[in-house]
């Protein structure tokens, strides 16, 4: 089974743009979730969206690392879309610099469960669609 979920995007913003919508809570809400988000090791929060049926889906995090402008990882425990039993899993985003933009890799593992791998890649895809809609609206 697979176990782990990966994504890229490139951006014609600079690593600094990229970073301020993976660490600002106002900008995070416009394309993630509603959190309390602060970029400090050891920081608790939480990730509260909404679901099809009306229920909100909450994800309590933990900020594990912070490399300005290069790499952030967080815990991200959550319930199973299976049977409701939370799993704790990892989201390490990591950007690298290109000629004229920036490359954004996450990559989000420690599942159990197949359908918790297929929901929230499906979702990673939906939430990658609305943060290139939100970047490729700055100007540059």
């Amino acid at each position: 089974m697979q176990k782990e979920i990966k994504h890229t995007w490139i951006f014609n913003q600079s690593p600094q743009e990229v970073w301020e919508y993976l660490t600002k809570p106002e900008l995070l809400e416009q394309w993630l979730m509603k959190t309390n988000f602060q970029p400090i090791v050891g920081h608790k929060f939480y990730f509260i969206g909404e679901c099809n049926d009306d229920a909100k889906a909450i994800a309590q995090c933990e900020v594990l690392e912070v490399n300005p402008y290069t790499h952030l990882s967080y815990s991200w425990q959550a319930n199973s879309f299976k049977d409701n039993t939370s799993f704790n899993s990892k989201v390490v985003w990591t950007i690298i610099p290109k000629e004229n933009g920036t490359k954004l890799q996450l990559v989000h593992n420690g599942f159990t469960v197949l359908e918790d791998v297929i929901a929230h890649n499906d979702g990673w895809t939906r939430i990658g669609n609305k943060i290139v809609e939100q970047l490729n609206a700055v100007k540059i």
